[in-house]
């Protein structure tokens, strides 16, 4: 068994591991309400398939009550050896405002470099680096050097609402010694990262009511409350001027950064002008958030947001009072925040600040708590490693703003087994948003490095 050998046979392939990636590309495995649920049946078929073309055992579509189809194929003929569980999911976003997509959403198109097409890097592209790389060392070296498993989620990008159930329906089929979840960033490209931190997220809806209906802002205006100015002074209260959360107690629980990941944070390469251009700012714009750098700002520190806002639209602007006022508002939570908690906060900071005497009516309160982990532990150093070797670039301990709700459920059914974030998007992918692409030369350097990781990992004594 060589890893050499592995390495030139995914050399040798490369080009068909990419027609795998734009098969499953071409599937539009939309899993929100609303959409063709038989896309997702297709997609996991289509899946299941390319898991027993290279090489995958006991591949079986897995279905929870209620939720879209799960994914499971293994090779386990490495007794005395570490087991790996792979995670990625093959569901994706809507495509959006299909006219801003420069190609074809569902027709995978190459571009300088980039493959553009929904769930060409989230997380179809996850699905082939595992494929890929098990299939270049039973094909290439002739064994795998530990055990594998792997399973594919169906429903991901609409918050996971069945994991709980299916890891308690298959908990002992999933037991491993180390989790390798592929649905994350890196760093920028050609610099890969470990994703070992990621926000939580709390939201809810907050509706507010001046009126039985709309009057004419002209006949009426003047005595009349208005309830977008109303919800408008409402959101303003949560924040101060340089865009820090001021709501009471929200903060106290957030632990001072440590000083080695202060440190790991000043030296990663950053330039406040490219940082900017990724945002994608506007000249005008400041950076908010006070005094702290990017990165703790948007991995270790909370954040609010107001993700919609309603009171008529900009298509039927008229000259009225609107009748009600609605806005999405989000908290991103660090460790040791509490979801329940913080939602009951932010809820009361709204009905605090309410003018006017307007009616306020709040619901929903999605909450995912924070989740962070040792990176100094053997896997951690197994993976650094791993990755450097894959993408001839130091690896950066890294984090993510938003949140992943299935990293901690998955850690905690395989009894706090080290989970690995790894990925292949990048800060120009648009995840989500129009024109998703990935970069063909990073998710090359992704299946090499789990090709090393393999190895690395199957080093290491079993817990």
């Amino acid at each position: 068994m060589s890893i050499k050998s592995a390495l030139t046979h995914l050399d040798d392939n490369l080009s068909g591991y990419l027609g795998d990636l734009k098969e499953l590309v071409r599937i539009p495995s939309v899993s929100f309400a609303g959409f063709d649920p038989r896309h997702l049946r297709d997609s996991a078929r289509a899946v299941a398939r390319l898991l027993e073309a290279r090489g995958f055992e006991h591949v079986e579509v897995l279905d929870v009550e209620g939720g879209h189809p799960y994914v499971y194929g293994d090779h386990l003929h490495q007794p005395g050896k570490p087991t790996l569980l792979l995670y990625a999911h093959h569901d994706v976003q809507p495509a959006g405002d299909v006219t801003k997509w420069k190609t074809p959403p569902f027709e995978p198109t190459e571009v300088a470099g980039r493959l553009f097409g929904r769930g060409t890097a989230d997380d179809k592209a996850g699905i082939v680096v595992h494929t890929s790389a098990v299939d270049a060392w039973l094909k290439g070296a002739g064994a795998l050097p530990l055990n594998v498993k792997l399973v594919i989620e169906g429903e991901e990008e609409v918050g996971s609402a069945h994991l709980a159930l299916f890891l308690a329906e298959h908990k002992k089929k999933l037991q491993a010694d180390v989790i390798v979840l592929t649905d994350t960033a890196n760093f920028d490209v050609g610099v890969p990262g470990i994703t070992t931190m990621l926000r939580g997220l709390v939201s809810l809806d907050v509706e507010v009511r001046a009126l039985k209906g709309s009057i004419h802002s002209g006949m009426w205006g003047g005595p009349i409350p208005d309830a977008a100015m109303a919800l408008s002074k409402m959101l303003a209260t949560l924040v101060d001027e340089n865009g820090e959360i001021t709501i009471p107690g929200m903060l106290d629980r957030v632990r001072p950064l440590e000083k080695d990941l202060a440190q790991a944070f000043q030296e990663l390469p950053y330039s406040t002008e490219s940082f900017r251009a990724q945002a994608g700012m506007v000249d005008s714009a400041t950076m908010v958030g006070g005094s702290a750098t990017a990165w703790e700002k948007l991995w270790r520190r909370p954040s609010l947001s107001v993700n919609a806002l309603q009171a008529s639209s900009r298509a039927e602007a008229r000259n009225i009072l609107c009748d009600t006022a609605y806005a999405h508002v989000g908290v991103r939570i660090v460790p040791d925040m509490d979801p329940t908690e913080t939602r009951r906060q932010l809820e009361a900071a709204l009905r605090r600040a309410a003018p006017f005497g307007v009616e306020v009516t709040i619901s929903g309160g999605e909450g995912v708590s924070a989740w962070t982990c040792d990176h100094h532990a053997p896997a951690f150093e197994a993976a650094r490693r791993a990755l450097e070797a894959g993408y001839g670039h130091r690896a950066e301990i890294i984090g993510a703003g938003g949140s992943i709700g299935f990293v901690e459920p998955f850690a905690r059914a395989l009894g706090g087994a080290p989970a690995l974030l790894v990925g292949v998007e990048d800060p120009y992918t648009n995840a989500h948003g129009e024109n998703e692409s990935l970069h063909l030369g990073d998710w090359a350097s992704a299946i090499k490095s789990a090709v090393h990781l393999y190895q690395e990992l199957s080093l290491l004594p079993r817990k």
